[in-house]
């Protein structure tokens, strides 16, 4: 039995040699995202930023790794610079501008000079560069059918429109041959006309009509920045909405937020705000485990659920360093084959961070908790108090009136917990049989209602 301990492997990994671990770690998500469908949303200030070259490279990188991508992008300082050489005065209303007739072109031609520049940019293809050999295809076209916002709160925004209808059939074939499709923040109506559109809405309602796996949005923030608690790294749905409802968000956090969370009510399966500053945040958002920016989900990817025989080796390095230590008691990997059912795990994103088992001994209506361990980089996020429910669960679901466990280190825990000091003369029959008298192991027991 063991407290929440740390689970890194023992053997050391030189300095110099870091980057071919974290390559080996990045294998399932290579994997996870390979034929996927990601849509990435760049504003017009990313383009702006000097760190905006690297986002090329590993937007690159994405699609040598069969990543099928949507690049859509903004462009509002450069139509503000447009504007301002025409003599041209254009204002906001509920942060969306106020395109008059006479400021269309000058949109289009800000619009129409990123993406000449974006496609310059993803042909690169010279020796020494990242993008050397790529070979990329960048293709485009009126994949948006727009309708104008019209009248709202008094105000005529005139050419400025939103998303009516996104032809996915056309997105769909241009992904099917591997090409990176760019969508730009102009939308086009039926009867012929351009519209102004904001390219975080066309981005979400992109993301929605093709059912893809990723809706990426950049800031620059490192994520949704809370004034209370800072970066706030993952948010569901509904902790979204409550979110929203405070006032602890900058408006940019709030616009994002409320997109992504609004597109993953819609079918999309994650959804990712992230940082166009910081230097590979795009790889490390979708090659780590728990990412660098924002992420907001609908779905339970973080699970706790019965194991099964795929997660033995998970489990295996998991308990390796404790049982190198003495806190658990070695288990071969045939003993966990023969045992595999009696184990819970927790799950994120591909690994186990937590597992313990529970052992039943029907005839006194007694379960024991063992082989409990949690990675000690969520010791604090309340992942053992979750297996620990899980268990208890379980283990009135099979009739048992109380379970006990046996430990060296982490007495308090389980005490705070509800647990009470036990005798090895409260234990089961079977358990006194095998009880080791070295290790001398504590019990405790907990009464289940």
């Amino acid at each position: 039995m063991s407290e929440i301990t740390e689970t890194d492997s023992p053997v050391s990994v030189p300095a110099e040699r870091n980057w071919v671990h974290l390559f080996r770690q990045s294998s399932p998500y290579i994997n996870a995202h390979r034929g996927k469908t990601m849509v990435l949303a760049l504003s017009g200030e990313a383009f702006e930023h000097d760190n905006f070259v690297n986002i090329l490279h590993d937007i690159a990188l994405l699609n040598s790794l069969g990543v099928r991508l949507v690049l859509v992008y903004g462009a509002r300082p450069q139509i503000d610079r447009c504007l301002a050489q025409a003599n041209i005065t254009s204002g906001f209303h509920y942060n969306l501008r106020i395109t008059q007739e006479e400021a269309m072109p000058y949109v289009l031609q800000a619009v129409g000079g990123l993406r000449g520049f974006l496609e310059a940019r993803l042909s690169t293809g010279i020796v020494n560069s990242p993008m050397y050999g790529a070979g990329i295809r960048v293709v485009g076209g009126n994949v948006v059918l727009a309708r104008p916002v019209g009248v709202l709160g008094g105000v005529d925004l005139c050419y400025t429109g939103k998303v009516r209808r996104v032809d996915t059939d056309m997105l769909q074939g241009l992904l099917a041959g591997g090409s990176i499709v760019l969508v730009s923040s102009v939308g086009y109506s039926l009867t012929g006309e351009a519209f102004n559109l904001s390219y975080e809405d066309v981005a979400a309602s992109v993301a929605v009509a093709l059912k893809a796996e990723k809706l990426v949005m950049f800031s620059d923030q490192l994520g949704v920045v809370s004034t209370e608690d800072g970066l706030i790294r993952e948010v569901s749905v509904v902790q979204s909405d409550q979110l929203l409802a405070q006032d602890v968000l900058a408006d940019e956090c709030r616009n994002l937020l409320s997109l992504a969370a609004s597109a993953c009510k819609q079918g999309v399966i994650r959804s990712h705000i992230i940082s166009y500053v910081r230097d590979g945040a795009l790889l490390e958002e979708l090659f780590t485990r728990d990412g660098i920016g924002t992420l907001v989900t609908d779905d339970n990817y973080e699970q706790i659920r019965s194991a099964c025989i795929e997660d033995i080796g998970g489990i295996l390095e998991l308990l390796h360093p404790l049982e190198e230590l003495g806190i658990l008691v070695r288990r071969s990997r045939e003993l966990l084959e023969t045992e595999i059912e009696n184990f819970t795990v927790d799950e994120r994103d591909g690994s186990i961070i937590g597992c313990a088992a529970l052992y039943v001994y029907a005839e006194e209506k007694v379960g024991e908790l063992a082989c409990f361990a949690v990675t000690q980089s969520y010791r604090r996020s309340g992942r053992g108090d979750m297996l620990l429910t899980a268990i208890e669960k379980k283990a009135k679901a099979r009739g048992m009136r109380q379970l006990f466990v046996l430990t060296t280190q982490t007495e308090h825990w389980f005490r705070e917990r509800g647990f009470e000091p036990a005798s090895t003369d409260d234990l089961p029959q079977g358990k006194k049989i095998t009880y080791n008298q070295q290790r001398k192991s504590k019990v405790f027991v907990k009464k289940l209602s």
